[in-house]
């Protein structure tokens, strides 16, 4: 829902994408000329933040710094509190930007490869939480993708 209203307001398109139980990688098209990835990234931020504050009866919401946990709920450093910050998020996010078509590759199978690096399913299809359904009904990848066979990566994809 939150990506979707980002997406109305500022709109990008989600190439690639894992949810993990901590982390999150992403691979996002944005329109010829705006490079503003921050923006949309605080957006999303803020709209999951409300939502969860919601389900986590959490006060004092300040969505210019992407929401505020109540401190009986949290367990927020003295820097997040002066802040009104949430502990849902991490402050920043790293950025890279595609080179070519083999970067791109690359970083689709870094990202659909994930949940199998950290142990949380033997293949990536066996992973709901990704766009790598997706590709296998595009003709991107076959089912059996990384079931058994750890893939090739170009060293340094993902760590940028």
């Amino acid at each position: 829902m939150a990506i979707q209203e980002v997406r109305a307001k500022r709109p990008f398109a989600v190439d690639a994408w894992v949810l993990l139980p901590d982390h999150m990688h992403c691979l996002w098209e944005l329109p010829e000329d705006d490079h503003d990835f921050s923006i949309r990234w605080r957006l999303i931020k803020a709209s999951v933040s409300r939502k969860c504050a919601e389900t986590f009866e959490e006060t004092d919401i300040d969505v210019g710094n992407v929401g505020c946990v109540s401190d009986s709920v949290t367990h927020r450093n003295a820097s997040r509190l002066k802040r009104r910050e949430s502990d849902l998020w991490q402050r920043r996010f790293w950025e890279h930007t595609i080179r070519d078509e083999r970067d791109y590759a690359a970083h689709c199978d870094y990202i659909h490869y994930n949940p199998v690096k950290h142990g949380l399913c033997k293949s990536p299809g066996d992973w709901p939480y990704s766009t790598f359904h997706r590709f296998v009904t595009q003709g991107g990848y076959d089912i059996g993708w990384g079931a058994g066979v750890e893939p090739k990566i170009a060293e340094g994809t993902g760590k940028e």
